[in-house]
């Protein structure tokens, strides 16, 4: 359930995307607008619930299961010493620093426990970016991409677990089959992010070139006298599908009208007009004019405009310019790359579930009773500070580092417009690939220390004991011999 958390968060994040952030008001765009807000709190609001139920029945688990006290008497029985669980020690300061040491010194669990450091590190801006990472890179909604990242996340983790449960149940594998699955899944995982780099769409990537450009270079000659720079990311794009502005301003547009509720941008001194975008042939003069750019007209070129060019063609000149926009940016077909991306995040998503129920039972398995309780602890502290906290920040860096259009406020920079999608896929994959391919070393560490190390314990009659042990457990068997209702006992229980 842990693992299938954040799928599930995704999938109310696509939801809750949908709905404006004051769901009291009507907007006046959809929420395929980048201006658009989501609904981002109501999410908490199910979550917090959810929390506060899940908190009480976490709160009716006993202090200890009654199989384990089944199992101590039996051990007892057979003249076995039995450690004490932690909880029937007195705490203090100087058991709990023992304890650590005594998980700093097991080389299977430190072994095991960096392997999944180093793995969460890699994969964690996957994790939180993936909405973000294909809104740049394939050009679809915030909600669009949040429902796929939770419908791909929770299906396939789900298969992931509950297989590889199934087969871990079924055959119970040696410890080291685990760590070497393990060590498979990291070689997948690593071969995978490689190949992310290479799954672009090669039109995204040019529509964000031409706003750069249209935002750098054209600025000094179509729209030099807009004054844009405060202007909010808007994308617009030209009448005949082929341009993307950031926003009318950029675009060089004085007006608007509405068309079908429509706003359509008018008189933008940037795009050319239909009659422009063909050659212009001047029948008085009987010369040809053709394969000249909207820049060069713009910019009054003198490739284009010279002392041989008749008068006549430079009066007709503001015929080529002053065309429209469309609210949004230019369509672009990002379809074959974007279900291949989802593809792979689908096989990743499957044997990286899988192998995380191996790492965890190599985890609670190499350390002694007393440790148990610590050892989870003090992972998920080694978590918090080497995974939690500084991955997100530094992946949030590099994709930062990959902004080419930064807004404006009157007193520092804002948010980013435009990402650069080729830098995004490259640096953000092959800075992730690094950190797995160091986690799958650590892997090979655990499969090479746990060849002694016992996953399952012999098979015992569950029906061995006294008459007292057996009720000790605190069910009845059915005649099938599957448990059933749960049935009150003394306390007794508990001296024990």
């Amino acid at each position: 359930m842990k693992m299938l958390g954040p799928a599930v968060g995704y999938s109310l994040a696509s939801f809750f995307l949908k709905v404006y952030i004051a769901p009291d008001l009507t907007p006046s765009i959809t929420n395929t607008d980048p201006r658009w807000l989501g609904a981002w709190w109501a999410g908490w609001a199910v979550l917090g619930s959810l929390l506060l139920f899940m908190a009480f029945l976490i709160s009716m688990f006993p202090q200890t299961m009654p199989r384990t006290i089944i199992r101590r008497r039996e051990a007892r029985a057979r003249g076995e010493q039995v450690e004490q669980s932690a909880s029937s020690e007195k705490a203090s300061l100087s058991d709990m620093i023992d304890t650590v040491k005594r998980l700093l010194k097991n080389k299977i669990y430190m072994c095991n426990t960096l392997a999944a450091i180093f793995y969460m590190f890699g994969f964690m801006p996957f994790w939180m970016y993936t909405p973000k990472y294909i809104e740049v890179q394939y050009r679809v909604s915030a909600a669009r991409a949040s429902f796929f990242t939770g419908s791909v996340g929770l299906v396939f983790s789900a298969f992931g677990i509950l297989i590889s449960g199934f087969v871990i149940t079924k055959f119970k594998p040696t410890a080291r089959c685990l760590a070497m699955w393990n060590v498979f899944v990291s070689i997948i995982a690593v071969c995978a992010t490689i190949t992310y780099p290479f799954l672009g769409c090669n039109e995204s990537d040019m529509q964000s070139r031409q706003m750069v450009l249209h935002k750098d270079e054209v600025q000094q000659a179509c729209n030099l006298n807009c004054d844009c720079d405060f202007v909010k990311y808007s994308p617009v794009c030209s009448e005949d599908g082929q341009t993307t502005f950031i926003s009318a301003c950029h675009a060089g547009c004085r007006d608007f009208a509405m068309e079908d509720n429509k706003k359509i941008f008018t008189d933008c001194s940037c795009i050319p007009s239909p009659i422009g975008a063909a050659a212009f042939q001047l029948s008085e003069d009987s010369i040809e004019v053709s394969n000249f750019s909207v820049q060069d007209l713009a910019s009054n070129n003198d490739s284009v405009l010279t002392t041989s060019t008749p008068s006549s063609f430079i009066s007709n000149l503001p015929q080529f310019l002053g065309g429209r926009a469309f609210s949004g940016p230019c369509p672009v077909d990002c379809t074959a790359m974007f279900y291949s991306y989802i593809a792979l995040v689908c096989l990743l998503k499957f044997t990286g579930a899988s192998g995380r129920t191996s790492n965890f039972l190599v985890s609670v398995r190499c350390v002694s009773e007393r440790d148990k309780a610590t050892s989870l602890g003090f992972g998920m502290m080694l978590f918090s500070f080497f995974v939690f906290i500084p991955s997100p920040i530094i992946f949030g860096y590099i994709i930062d580092s990959t902004c080419v259009v930064w807004g404006k406020t009157c007193t520092r920079k804002g948010n980013c417009w435009l990402y650069e999608g080729e830098s995004m896929r490259y640096i953000m994959n092959f800075t992730a690939a690094v950190f797995v391919a160091i986690g799958t070393l650590f892997d090979v560490g655990t499969w090479y220390y746990v060849k002694n190390l016992q996953i399952f314990e012999a098979n015992r009659d569950e029906n061995m004991g006294t008459k007292e042990e057996r009720e000790l457990i605190n069910v009845q068997r059915a005649d099938n011999g599957e448990l059933a209702k749960p049935i009150k006992v003394a306390d007794r229980a508990d001296s024990e």
